[in-house]
Order: structure tokens, then C-alpha cells, then sequence
């Protein structure tokens, strides 16, 4: 089980052949890699479901090639379309499988041969591979970055959000207890036999799929990532992509995604916020791999009504990027005040 969805096999991939199973998505959420939060959110899991099985058919239909094989509601098998037909946004995406090894680490260091040894020619890749359109004045870019390494005409970050010209695509970890991104030897190397040059033309792809989509609905989409998996020289996109969770939207200003329940905790619980900064600090100090067992610090329930703010968040926001009334909530324009106000 991840941190907000669950994780099902029916049929196991094997070294040569990939398998099925599903993601059923809960309400659960999570920020600052923390895992599973105290409350939930009604509705999320519904929401990012249906987001991620439309962004899925929006891949197949432009010839991106996935690991999504539809949506599962009352035990058959169907596509979003079919589904939402019935009156019930689906909450279970099934998806091919692949082979995933255990990544061995001994004292912080990470033992990526032994990896793909296991792996074969049908494993999932173990990066993520990051795209940005703009790059907001709390991006990590800025610390870990100067403006001319991406070739912007720029001596020092400016003290507003970029809008870029061209995406920016990074890598980075997904299996290490913290992520770290890396520069493209280390991601070349990580990556196996996947080529790198392919995974960032398939992250691209799903870059300009989601944008123009999220524009029809008047939102812009800031960044995202996607996960990958490789299968007998092939390389599909895997994992659920261009949901508010995976990526960042924005509209007329106003963030709609995890980053606004992100945002509050800073706002209202810096303590916790605080901790968890210096228990991965430390983590990284010490090589040690469990940030968590050293943050003394538990974060605390939401209030009510920032729980259905969020909520409604989730909910209109889908409607709008699907263009249809999936969920009974308000139009996107009135959520948007309303986490506005929080």
C-alpha cells in the first residue's frame, strides 16, 4: 500500500511477462512525504481516479503507450466513459504490472546493480522524471539551480514566478527514503536499460497532453512528473499522471492541487513543518535512511470546513478539466475563493 492508494495483484508479472492488478484510491492524503495524514478528504480518491483514468485515454488516444487497461466498477472492467455512464465515479483503475525488486541500501547508500540484476528486461524504472512549465518562487529549482543552466537570460533567480518558454525536465529518485534528483549520468545509470532520452520524450508528451487540457478549463498547469515502467524494450507510462496530486494547477492565481493543503499546514502548523525539515536534514547527515523515526513532532487534524473546502477543491476541479458534472460540488470559480479564504 502507498500512502494514499492502495495497491492489488491478480496476476504477477514475471521476468517475461507483465501482469494485472489495480490502484484503488482512497481519501487519504499526504504532504511533506509524511505518509498517511490524520484526516481524510471525502471524494479525493474519486476524484484523482477519474482524472487519471481520463489523462490515461487522452494518452492512449494521442499514441503515448501506458500501463492503464480502464477503470473496475462493480467487478467488471470498463473505460471512464462507460463507467461514469453508470452514475458512479469510479474509485479502482486497473493497470498492467510489472516486475519491481527490492532496493537494497545499506548506511544511506543505494544499490541500484543489484536492482536491475533482478529486474531483467521487465521492471519499473525507479526515477521519477519531473516537468515544469513555470517555475514559482518556492521552487527547489532555485536553490539547486542557476537561471543560465537552463539557459534563461537571467544572472540571478528573479523575484517572481518564470514562465518558461520550454518545459524544464529533471530526474529524480523514487524508491530512496528521500528523494534526490540527479544529474543525467546518475539518472542514466539508475534508469538501466531504459533510455533516458526516450523518458524525457514521453514525459514531454504527457507535459503538452495535460496542458492544452487543463487550458480548456481555464487552469494552467504549473508542473508534474511521471513514473515509468519497461517491458521487453518498450517504455509505457505508468503510475496515475496529471492529477492534482502528481501535478500542480493553477487558477487565476490560485493553486488547486495538494499544494494548498501543503501551504496551510505551513501556515498553521510550522512546528510540525519545521520538524520534518530537520529530521531529513539530520537523516542526510547521518545516512540514515528513516527520516521519520527522528521527528518528534506529529502533524494534527484539519478543521471541518478546511476538510470540505478541500474537498469541493478536488471535486470542482475535476469537473472542470473533464468538462462534465462528475461531482456534486460548486463551479471551479467558487471553490477557488473558498480555499482562498482559509
Amino acid at each position: 500500500m502507498t500512502s494514499v492508494k492502495e495497491f492489488r495483484v491478480d496476476e504477477p508479472a514475471t521476468a517475461t511477462d507483465l501482469g494485472r492488478g489495480s490502484f484503488v484510491f482512497t481519501d487519504d492524503y499526504s504532504v511533506f512525504d509524511w505518509g498517511k495524514m490524520p484526516d481524510e478528504i471525502p471524494d479525493k480518491g474519486a476524484s484523482l481516479c477519474t482524472m487519471g483514468a481520463y489523462n490515461f485515454q487522452l494518452l492512449e488516444a494521442n499514441h503515448v503507450p501506458t500501463h492503464y487497461e480502464g477503470v473496475r466498477t462493480d467487478g467488471d472492467i470498463m473505460d471512464l466513459g462507460e463507467a461514469l455512464a453508470a452514475g458512479t465515479p469510479p474509485e479502482e483503475m486497473v493497470i498492467s504490472l510489472t516486475q519491481v525488486p527490492d532496493l537494497p541500501e545499506r548506511d544511506g547508500e543505494y544499490d541500484y546493480d543489484a536492482y536491475h540484476a533482478d529486474a531483467g528486461e521487465n521492471y519499473l524504472i525507479p526515477l521519477e522524471i519531473v516537468f515544469r512549465n513555470r517555475v514559482g518562487t518556492g521552487s527547489s529549482l532555485r536553490r539547486r539551480t542557476d537561471p543560465a543552466d537552463h539557459g534563461l537570460d537571467f544572472e540571478t533567480w528573479p523575484d517572481r514566478v518564470v514562465e518558461l518558454d520550454e518545459p524544464i525536465v529533471e530526474f529524480s529518485t523514487k524508491y530512496e527514503e528521500q528523494d534526490r534528483y540527479l544529474d543525467r549520468e546518475a539518472a542514466d545509470r539508475i534508469a538501466g536499460t531504459a533510455s533516458l532520452d526516450r523518458l524525457e520524450e514521453l514525459a514531454l508528451a504527457v507535459d503538452h497532453i495535460v496542458t492544452d487540457t487543463a487550458a480548456e478549463a481555464d487552469l494552467v498547469h504549473e508542473d508534474g512528473k511521471i513514473e515509468c515502467l519497461y517491458h521487453d524494450g518498450q517504455v509505457r507510462v505508468a503510475d496515475v499522471v496529471g492529477t492534482f496530486d502528481e501535478n500542480r494547477f493553477s487558477y487565476d492565481g490560485q493553486q488547486v492541487s495538494k499544494e494548498v493543503i501543503r501551504q496551510y499546514h505551513k501556515r498553521t502548523q510550522p512546528e510540525w513543518v519545521e520538524a520534518v525539515g530537520d529530521a531529513k536534514e539530520r537523516a542526510t547527515a547521518e545516512g540514515i535512511a528513516d527520516w521519520k523515526s527522528l521527528c518528534d513532532t506529529s502533524p494534527e487534524s484539519l478543521d471541518d470546513d478546511v476538510i470540505g473546502a478541500a474537498r469541493d477543491l478536488y471535486c470542482a476541479g475535476t469537473n472542470a478539466y473533464v468538462d462534465g458534472e462528475v461531482f456534486d460540488a460548486p463551479p471551479l470559480a467558487d471553490a477557488v475563493d473558498a480555499v482562498g479564504d482559509l
